[in-house]
């Protein structure tokens, strides 16, 4: 039987009809006034709900025009050729990117991010595979303008070396994980997420200044139960970055730099580099 919007078990029905019988016409109709506003709010509360969490994956024009200012604040360039690509790695502005145990790449034509971008790679990756047991799968990650498909948005960032798609897992657990941690990191305010349909992925822009300070502030608390007592050797790995080893480490890029000699940013997987602490 419908009631007031919803449906009701039989005997609930009953108890209720026994129980107005007592009642005055005016306690009637407030009772009743007061059942149909609880549903209201109620599925109003869920609707919200949802449309919020729309939104945060949906992506928006809002959300676009914000990434377009975060790449515009960092006064990052949009790499226009492939020839620019290979110059700004040699500069160290951008870093390649390596497939390890914990993500793979799929049919990425330009292998390369910013420093930043890398950290967050392999930090989301690692926590990815220990918490679904499976790789993460790269797609796409610096695009220059030459290389941008025709559908895409002339605010894209993909040319500045900012973002990265990650495909969408057909295990459901898994896109819940990625889906939850995305969506904390964005309300946190060091990167911005879409959840794209054709083909299904993640476009994620991270804002390097702000990630890069929200990790520095994660790696103090634990070098505050560990300090480092003295300079530490590193051996260098696939898609290591003198700014990832400096953050990790407690140290500097400037003092790095100074310990071993090095004058731009290229490291090489093999090299051994002294980290002093700060």
């Amino acid at each position: 039987m419908l009631l007031t919007g919803m449906w009701l078990p039989q005997n609930s029905i009953q108890l209720l009809g026994n129980y107005l019988k007592w009642l005055s016409k005016s306690e009637k109709e407030t009772i009743l006034r007061l059942m149909r506003l609880s549903i209201v709010l109620t599925v109003s509360i869920l609707l919200g709900f949802g449309q919020v969490q729309c939104q945060s994956l949906g992506g928006s024009e809002a959300s676009v025009n914000r990434v377009h200012q975060q790449a515009k604040h960092h006064d990052f360039t949009f790499i226009a050729t492939s020839a620019q690509v290979e110059r700004f790695v040699e500069a160290g502005y951008l870093v390649r990117i390596f497939p390890n145990q914990d993500y793979t790449l799929h049919s990425v034509s330009f292998p390369y991010a910013r420093p930043e971008v890398a950290t967050f790679l392999n930090r989301l990756g690692n926590q990815y595979h220990r918490a679904c047991g499976e790789k993460l799968v790269v797609t796409s990650l610096t695009r220059p303008v030459t290389h941008q498909p025709r559908n895409s948005s002339p605010l894209s960032v993909h040319p500045t070396g900012m973002a990265v798609d990650f495909r969408r897992s057909r295990i459901s657990k898994c896109r819940w994980w990625i889906e939850s941690t995305l969506l904390y990191l964005e309300k946190a305010g060091v990167l911005e997420v879409t959840r794209e349909r054709a083909p299904a992925h993640y476009h994620v822009a991270v804002f390097p200044r702000q990630y890069g300070e929200y990790v520095e502030k994660l790696l103090s608390r634990d070098r505050s139960d560990n300090k480092l007592s003295g300079p530490l050797r590193y051996t260098v790995k696939n898609g290591d970055s003198i700014w990832e080893i400096a953050q990790k480490y407690g140290s500097t890029v400037s003092q790095i730099r100074i310990e071993n000699g090095i004058r731009g940013s290229r490291i090489f997987p093999g090299q051994v580099l002294t980290v002093p602490s700060r």
